[in-house]
């Protein structure tokens, strides 16, 4: 086991529980065992575990073991955030340790509480009512805007992100991480790449901590009240531009409403489910954040289509490798198409 974990061939389901139980009880707190590990099933970047211990319940996360895409699987930059914002209006789980020696477990991990809420993975939200569902959407904008509103320097975060356009950066990182994921030439893909690197706008200077990731299945509910007690999932949090995150949370709500990777919204009757429709949710975050209008939206739009592509691929490529997290990663591969193709096929008819 120990010269598995050493040469990065430890499997990514298990965790060698005897090791971590000795590390922990030194690390953490108030930690007893006896530890039991269980994996969750659900997401496709950081593998996930749930820790029983005599002390309590407790969740690690950790990088896939192997070799990774330079900046990708960023659990020390979680472990980071969640603990910088501990005491802001954002809710997160209490962090409680990150282990950077990778020899333990074959690679970065932290620890964190458990959260005990509701996860939903359909945006229509058909578990609860009309009335919760409209909170609940509610709920989110404001979160939304009170993580945009975080003091990055009264938090520590004033070096969390490079200084300079974000979108240009972004653009720049996730063309490499597609490019270096690429399994065949998709052209729909290559055409949405063409068309933002003729597209990116001027810098406005608009700075804000952002999730890069903010969506309805990251967010964690209350068990009886659609109040969020946890947002989850920071790997791709940096200091960026706020309507990134807006948008990338509206596409998401344009894709079919039953997806693989992400159940939107298309074809549903919003009002009837007392859902708000784009322009409500948008206006409701400007709104909140002070400012009349978005300028460019179609542009944001179609850059989230296309970091959600590239995401995507590069769950792919790991599957193919052998060294996903998800056991159905591996036809994912074939959805990076359909969202380049719907990314372009908004730009014809918005831009």
């Amino acid at each position: 086991m120990a010269e598995e974990i050493r040469s990065g061939k430890h499997a990514v389901d298990h965790l060698p529980p005897e090791r971590l139980e000795e590390y922990l009880a030194a690390c953490i707190e108030g930690f007893r065992g006896p530890l039991e590990v269980s994996k969750f099933s659900d997401g496709q970047s950081n593998p996930t575990f749930k820790l029983h211990a005599a002390s309590g319940t407790y969740v690690l996360r950790r990088q896939p073991p192997g070799k990774l895409l330079k900046s990708a699987h960023a659990v020390d930059r979680e472990f980071r955030v969640m603990r910088a914002l501990a005491d802001t209006d954002v809710p997160v789980p209490g962090v409680l340790h990150l282990c950077e020696d990778r020899e333990l477990i074959g690679s970065l991990f932290y620890v964190m509480e458990y959260c005990e809420g509701r996860i939903f993975w359909s945006a229509a939200l058909p578990e609860v009512d009309r009335a919760e569902r409209g909170a609940m959407y509610e709920e989110m904008n404001r979160v939304l805007a009170a993580l945009h509103s975080v003091d990055v320097e009264a938090a520590g975060l004033s070096d969390y992100g490079r200084p300079g356009n974000y979108f240009q950066r972004q653009f720049e990182r996730w063309s490499g991480q597609y490019r270096a994921s690429e399994i065949e030439k998709i052209a729909a893909m290559d055409e949405l790449i063409d068309w933002l690197a003729d597209t990116l706008p001027e810098d406005d200077g608009r700075v804000a901590l952002v999730h890069g990731d903010y969506r309805l299945d990251n967010i964690m509910f209350a068990r009886d009240e659609p109040r969020a007690i946890a947002v989850l999932d920071w790997e791709l949090s940096t200091l960026g531009h706020p309507f990134a995150d807006l948008a990338y949370q509206c596409m998401q709500l344009r894709m079919p409403a039953e997806g693989d990777r992400v159940s939107g919204l298309m074809g549903v009757d919003r009002h009837g489910l007392g859902i708000p429709t784009e322009a409500e949710y948008v206006a409701r975050y400007c709104e909140r954040m002070g400012i009349g209008k978005i300028d460019n939206w179609a542009f944001y739009l179609a850059f989230s289509f296309f970091r959600l592509a590239a995401i995507i691929q590069g769950v792919a490529k790991r599957a193919r490798d052998g060294n996903a997290s998800n056991k159905n990663a591996a036809r994912l591969g074939a959805l990076v198409q359909p969202v380049a193709r719907m990314a372009l096929d908004m730009i014809e008819k918005e831009y």
